[in-house]
């Protein structure tokens, strides 16, 4: 086909015209962008509604977890795999919950007060609270055990009368060394020896027996009228620290898990307590010795040293609460002195027992003496 040179012009006219409209609308394009541009940054316009598809909607936020119970605050804060967050349930409990350490025995059970009610203890379960079942109630002489680390206490109550008609008397065994001759030591301290025998059958029985084994604080209370103690209760005591306490009778109270107290001479013994069952407290730090009468110093020293040297035996041991008297030996101001040092109660050698309102500086005891078997003290404490 023969172009003529008149089409080649039309057509290059054509093509001309058609760049000249491209370039008109771009300027356009760029003016209005340019005027949107500048009403943007002088005066914000409403932007367009926009719409948004459901599968694009945003999701609800998570729920939020439950805040964590005073006990799980406990053990979130813990670092021992073996802490326990022990709380307390019942009606007038208002303690919060406390870290105890499973395994070991119970350190800081609270003993709650109200007036015209006495406390009657701890207990597993709400049956056992309302029962006061001896046989379940949970005190420091027992270890702890939880349930994915927590446990919970349930309080028991009594009333002013029912604990005066118990009329529960607390006896309080005092023993001092031990033996492994049945016929017993020549010495003229034969009668404080116990044949660790008799020993093993005397606290087999208590354990057997299902004795409840009051702590100090829980004796206190008692006295006070405040704490309802079950007349089958006992507390089991030791004196001196002996070596043959330590060596002979303290794997016996070990094994029957019974809560005892030795009573130490820390100028004499300052190690640790042979195993978790026994809790050590004062014998004074060094006066278990004659002074210028020929007694005890506890009743030829003045207040003040009486109570610089149980300060001292308290600071090796970690605890006050009770002290014995060496040899037994006390006065006005063997007594002025005890207060002075913070000790709440001091045990003597004087038999009795433990009654609501007994003195807590002249705290009675039953006296183990050899010769006695298991069924001589169960004629002696029921």
């Amino acid at each position: 086909m023969i172009t003529t040179r008149a089409t080649r012009r039309r057509r290059a006219s054509r093509r001309a015209r058609h760049r000249r409209g491209l370039l008109a609308i771009l300027a356009v394009t760029l003016m209005a962008g340019a005027v949107a541009v500048f009403a943007a940054g002088r005066v914000p316009a409403p932007g367009p509604v926009q719409t948004v598809a459901a599968s694009e909607a945003p999701t609800s936020p998570p729920p939020t977890s439950a805040p964590l119970t005073a006990s799980e605050r406990l053990l979130a804060a813990a670092s021992d795999p073996r802490a326990c967050a022990v709380s307390f349930a019942g009606d007038g409990i208002a303690d919060e919950p406390r870290l105890e350490t499973e395994g070991t025995r119970y350190e800081a059970l609270p003993l709650p007060r109200v007036e015209g009610r006495v406390f009657a203890g701890w207990y597993p379960t709400v049956g056992d609270a309302a029962a006061l079942t001896a046989a379940a109630r949970v005190n420091g002489a027992d270890l702890v055990a939880c349930t994915a680390r927590q446990r919970v206490l349930h309080a028991g109550w009594t009333t002013p009368a029912a604990n005066a008609a118990e009329d529960a008397r607390i006896p309080i065994l005092m023993y001092h060394q031990f033996t492994e001759r049945p016929e017993g030591e020549d010495t003229w301290l034969r009668g404080n020896y116990a044949y660790v025998g008799d020993f093993e059958a005397q606290m087999a029985y208590i354990r057997q027996a299902d004795f409840y084994l009051p702590t100090w604080d829980e004796l206190s209370a008692f006295i006070d009228g405040a704490l309802f103690l079950p007349k089958h209760s006992v507390v089991i005591t030791d004196d001196d620290a002996d070596p043959t306490w330590v060596d002979l009778a303290a794997p016996v109270v070990a094994h029957w898990q019974l809560l005892t107290t030795s009573f130490v001479i820390t100028s004499a013994r300052t190690d640790p307590a042979p195993n978790a069952f026994v809790q050590q407290r004062s014998h004074t730090h060094d006066m278990h010795r004659a002074g210028a009468n020929g007694k005890g110093r506890m009743v030829n020293e003045d207040a003040e040293t009486i109570a610089a040297d149980l300060e001292q035996s308290a600071r090796i041991l970690g605890a006050k609460e009770v002290v014995a008297y060496p040899y037994g030996h006390s006065d006005e101001t063997a007594r002025e002195g005890v207060r002075r040092a913070g000790f709440e109660m001091a045990r003597t050698i004087e038999p009795g027992r433990v009654r609501i309102g007994t003195d807590k500086l002249a705290l009675p005891v039953v006296r183990i003496d050899y010769g006695m078997t298991a069924d001589d003290l169960r004629s002696a404490i029921g």
